[in-house]
């Protein structure tokens, strides 16, 4: 045997004896870093390590509980996200038929507070003119709106929850507001909840999006009609 395959061994001894020595001094490492006990290796009947062997089964069972519960999550947003598809689905065939806007802002109120849980919807048009904007109260309180093609959900300021909502701003805590593009008019379709939590900055958008086009295209077909 080398000196030098002498000192490597005797160093790995030394190592091993120090982990051996720190984990008698702190018998509850591998309960405070449960990842590095789910690594280990221990053979089953090994003398005196059964007790160990057992944790970490609970600790690989907790692991897996804990993955469990995100895959159940997962799902149940999948089969969310299914059914408000359905129900994006018989919005689009009831917006189809509606032969003008009264009766297409009927349909989303009524689809909206039925089947997405809203308190209140507003469907709100503006022209596109710079020059009208100042007059108009709508136009200013969703300036920064204006030029959105994605969907924004959040807490809404009072002067926008007011003059979408009216009476009922007080009530409503939290909205999605979707852009609505005409070929002379922009707007918000907004959907408003009385939950804080309902609409956040982590909400998905991308239902409402299509819904967005969907109401959007609707109102070119009715300005076309009403114009032909």
């Amino acid at each position: 045997m080398t000196s030098v395959q002498t000192t490597g061994d005797k160093n790995e001894n030394d190592n091993e004896a120090a982990v051996a020595a720190y984990l008698l001094q702190h018998p509850d490492f591998l309960v405070r870093h449960g990842e590095v006990l789910a690594k280990l290796h221990i053979p089953h009947g090994v003398g005196g390590a059964v007790s160990l062997i057992e944790h970490q089964v609970a600790v690989l069972r907790e692991q897996l509980g804990i993955e469990r519960g995100r895959l159940n999550h997962l799902v149940a947003r999948a089969r969310d996200y299914d059914r408000l598809s359905g129900k994006l689905h018989e919005i689009t065939l009831e917006l189809i038929k509606s032969p003008d806007i009264k009766q297409a802002r009927h349909v989303l109120e009524t689809a909206l507070c039925e089947d997405f849980n809203a308190d209140a919807v507003a469907l709100k048009l503006f022209s596109v003119e710079p020059d009208q904007h100042a007059a108009d109260p709508l136009v200013n309180a969703f300036v920064d709106f204006i030029d959105r093609d994605r969907c924004v959900c959040g807490p809404l300021l009072s002067p926008q929850s007011e003059v979408l909502f009216g009476d009922a701003a007080a009530t409503i805590h939290s909205a999605a507001l979707i852009p609505i593009k005409t070929q002379d008019k922009t707007g918000v379709l907004a959907i408003g909840s009385s939950n804080p939590k309902r609409f956040t900055q982590e909400t998905g958008t991308d239902l409402f999006e299509r819904l967005g086009a969907i109401v959007s295209a609707k109102l070119v077909d009715l300005a076309h009609r009403r114009d032909s």
